[in-house]
């Protein structure tokens, strides 16, 4: 079992790992084929990772992102990392939202930003 935060994760939803990082699929995805990269160390924040595991998790989170997006049709990628709980990070643990994305999927395209936030970042619910 790999721990994310405060969480431990079933190995049937880690579908990728690598020396230093690994990609689950998200539990609340705010777009089909939203899935989480985070670096095997359970750090918090962005700054608390050496630099092989900064290169390990943006490496590995480019090859997640190529997969996913042909995988759901997208045309586009939205990375977004919540650096602490002020920045809206809920879980103690540093990780990349890799989101499909294409055109139409919200009527205003920073919407995601603000869909994320509603989804994840006030732990899940909506206002």
């Amino acid at each position: 079992m790999l721990r994310f935060g405060q969480h431990l994760i079933k190995p049937s939803v880690v579908f990728l790992t690598t020396e230093l990082s690994f990609a689950l699929v998200n539990r609340r995805p705010v777009v089909p084929g939203h899935v989480l990269v985070c670096p095997l160390r359970p750090v918090e924040r962005v700054h608390d990772l050496c630099p092989e595991e900064v290169a390990d998790l943006f490496l590995t989170a480019q090859r997640v992102g190529n997969v996913v997006e042909k995988h759901f049709c997208g045309t586009s990628l939205t990375f977004s990392i919540q650096d602490g709980p002020e920045a809206g990070q809920t879980v103690k643990h540093v990780h990349v939202h890799v989101l499909p994305r294409r055109a139409g999927d919200f009527s205003r395209n920073d919407d995601v930003y603000e869909e994320e936030y509603y989804t994840h970042g006030t732990a899940g619910m909506r206002i």
